[in-house]
């Protein structure tokens, strides 16, 4: 792999579990040498796109954040913003995936056999917010989707969790973001998502009613 490829995984690792494992076991998962990773690492920091941990923040101020956001906001909330920010985020990955972001996003666009609708959900998701190469857009789209599916913000449901019609409707609306990205086509890529969210935004707006209904 050239710096550019070795660069690119690095961002997809750090992307998709929070932070990088260690300095050997980031050169072994990627079969590289050390002096090749400590290169792409060097070239990352200059760039910006790969910032040091913070220091003297304290442990608990995220949890606290959390709490509170938690409390304040609502489902409707938490999709509004969606809203904004995803369009935007799936414009900007079709001008910038690589072609190993845009194979991961055709991947997670379809719900694996057995797979938990809301954890295929989230990666596909998180796939398009990575791709855009944005990492305080990443940063803030994950915590967005970590008040959306607390339990105290969701709404229940009064369907399967897994049910096959609903998962098949998601997974083609999915599949119709994906293939406007991998055509690179910003206008198709953005309205793709804005009508995914706005099916979204119908769903949970039934579920309210039906919440309503039942008490």
């Amino acid at each position: 792999m050239d710096v550019k490829e070795i660069i690119e995984a690095i961002s997809d690792i750090r992307n998709r579990e929070d932070r990088l494992p260690p300095e050997r076991e980031l050169a072994e998962r990627l079969n590289i040498k050390r002096h090749q990773l400590r290169k792409a690492l060097s070239t990352m920091r200059e760039t910006g796109s790969l910032l040091p941990p913070s220091r003297g923040r304290p442990a608990t101020s995220p949890s606290r954040v959390d709490e509170q956001l938690v409390h304040l906001t609502n489902p409707m909330e938490v999709l509004e913003l969606r809203m904004i920010l995803e369009p935007g985020l799936a414009r900007v990955a079709s001008i910038r995936a690589s072609a190993l972001e845009i194979a991961r996003i055709r991947d997670a666009a379809t719900t694996s056999p057995g797979a938990s609708y809301g954890a295929a959900d989230l990666a596909f998701h998180l796939a398009i917010a990575a791709a855009s190469r944005n990492y305080l857009a990443i940063e803030f789209y994950k915590l967005l989707r970590q008040v959306g599916v607390d339990a105290r913000v969701r709404i229940p449901s009064q369907s399967e969790p897994n049910c096959p019609k609903r998962t098949a409707q998601r997974d083609s609306e999915h599949r119709a973001i994906a293939e406007a990205i991998a055509a690179r086509d910003p206008e198709a890529a953005e309205a793709a998502m804005r009508t995914h969210l706005q099916m979204v935004q119908q769903r949970i707006l039934e579920r309210i009613n039906a919440s309503s209904f039942a008490a």
